[in-house]
């Protein structure tokens, strides 16, 4: 059984990205100086946690198109590591926050869309819901650190996150139908599937943000905190916590969820039985009957 349904690239796979890049208009030589920063930090156990900031003050950290293809290429990059190069240097959880005080991503860079034709608009769609997909996709699982607003696309990418924390002050909403648009990078189906269709309708209907408090009410996050870089701080503690666990069992939990959550409960349980089939002949699942019996704090290494 296939550990992920799709790849990175898959919804343009009918475009290559080199068309792409050009019929948007994007210089591939600067999309590496657009403001996306990652950073490595060492967790326990020697594992490590991959913090992901967007970092664009002047337009509150808009999806533009730089910004996109270079997130693309970053996760492209460490979901190559993770699944074929060394153990040591892998990834086992994936942070996404923002460097820009009271803002997480302000959604769409609409001075950008509004100078697309028909045909760029329609590319540049499927451009953004390959990187949500590359997102939700990432072998490892990945936190959405909401320290401030997250509107449009930005909740959408928040949205492609496993766990979201979001700030007490923070506002976030699909408001897409306020300007005659809907979501369109997965932000309707995503939300629907998080929250219930009733609530989910109504959130996208009316196009109004809702506060921290609300989206933790109704199931948008999974945390809510308060303070100065509270979100990032509580998924920074989620994620050292995370890095303690069985690698392979992270992976094979999150493929068990994601592709047996859309599915009948008869074949949920027999996707759950196979990626526990897996496991069974690993070392890291021997090292943790043992350390358990030993009452010790297990020593994975992935295999």
């Amino acid at each position: 059984m296939r550990l992920f349904t799709r790849s990175i690239y898959s919804s343009i796979s009918v475009l290559p990205r080199r068309r792409l890049t050009t019929e948007l208009g994007v210089d591939e030589g600067r999309v590496f100086e657009s403001s996306i920063d990652v950073k490595l930090a060492h967790a326990e156990q020697g594992s490590k946690i991959a913090v992901i900031t967007m970092n664009d003050p002047k337009v509150k950290n808009a999806l533009s198109k730089a910004s996109v293809f270079k997130m693309l290429d970053i996760i492209q990059r460490m979901q190559t590591e993770q699944l074929e190069g060394s153990k040591k240097n892998r990834v086992r959880a994936l942070i996404l926050k923002s460097g820009v005080p009271g803002v997480f991503c302000a959604g769409a860079n609409l001075k950008e869309r509004q100078e697309m034709s028909r045909s760029q608009v329609e590319a540049w769609l499927r451009v953004q819901r390959s990187l949500m997909d590359a997102i939700s996709d990432f072998p490892y699982p990945t936190l959405a650190a909401i320290d401030g607003h997250a509107l449009g696309g930005g909740l959408e990418l928040a949205l492609a996150c496993d766990i979201r924390i979001v700030n007490a002050k923070a506002k976030v909403g699909l408001v897409e139908t306020r300007l005659g648009i809907i979501p369109g990078a997965g932000g309707t189906q995503r939300l629907a599937r998080l929250i219930g269709v009733g609530r989910a309708k109504e959130h996208i209907f009316v196009a109004e943000p809702v506060d921290g408090r609300e989206a933790h009410r109704i199931g948008i996050a999974n945390h809510l905190v308060e303070g100065d870089e509270g979100a990032f701080n509580k998924s920074v503690e989620i994620a050292k916590k995370i890095c303690g666990r069985g690698p392979r069992a992270l992976r094979l939990a999150k493929a068990a969820i994601d592709n047996g959550s859309q599915t009948s409960l008869d074949t949920g349980l027999d996707i759950e039985h196979a990626y526990y089939g897996q496991l069974l002949d690993s070392t890291d699942r021997a090292e943790g009957m043992k350390a358990f019996v030993e009452k010790r704090e297990p020593v994975y290494t992935g295999d």
